[in-house]
């Protein structure tokens, strides 16, 4: 018995995996550390499965994480097919997922929900922060270092 495959699936990925993708126009990962070509598909679920995916797979990796929304009826070069995993059933992607069939890509924060707007522009500015004080200590460093020169 097959189930019906959903309108829109859904793939947790890298971020370094999808700026790859949009240079080469496919996505080919199927899980953490697994191609396409080793697993022998893709792994993917349903919308209500991602967290328990994020939380069982994802939440102790520590990269920058995306979530794929893809339309399956986009898919050019590859099938999806619902198998039963366990007690559930996920969908898997059987080929290579195409550019044109991920409709959305949202950042994951560390807890697997999407990350804000206001989020990403605070952890921006940490960044820079965090840049700038560093440059003012080499500069105050080096203040003392030409005073006690001269």
């Amino acid at each position: 018995m097959t189930s019906p495959i959903p309108e829109r699936i859904f793939h947790i990925a890298t971020a370094a995996d999808w700026r790859r993708t949009l240079d080469s126009g496919t996505y080919t990962t199927s899980t953490v550390g697994r191609s396409l070509e080793e697993e022998g598909f893709i792994h993917a679920s349903r919308r209500d499965q991602v967290q328990g995916v994020f939380d069982r797979y994802y939440a102790s990796l520590g990269e920058d994480l995306v979530l794929l929304t893809i339309d399956p009826a986009r898919l050019t070069d590859a099938e999806v097919v619902v198998r039963p995993v366990g007690a559930d059933t996920y969908p898997h992607v059987y080929g290579p997922i195409n550019r044109r069939a991920v409709v959305e890509v949202v950042p994951l924060d560390r807890r697997g929900g999407p990350e804000t707007l206001m989020s990403l522009w605070i952890k921006g500015m940490a960044v820079r922060m965090g840049v700038a004080l560093v440059v003012m200590a080499v500069v105050a460093a080096l203040v003392v270092a030409l005073q006690q020169l001269g």
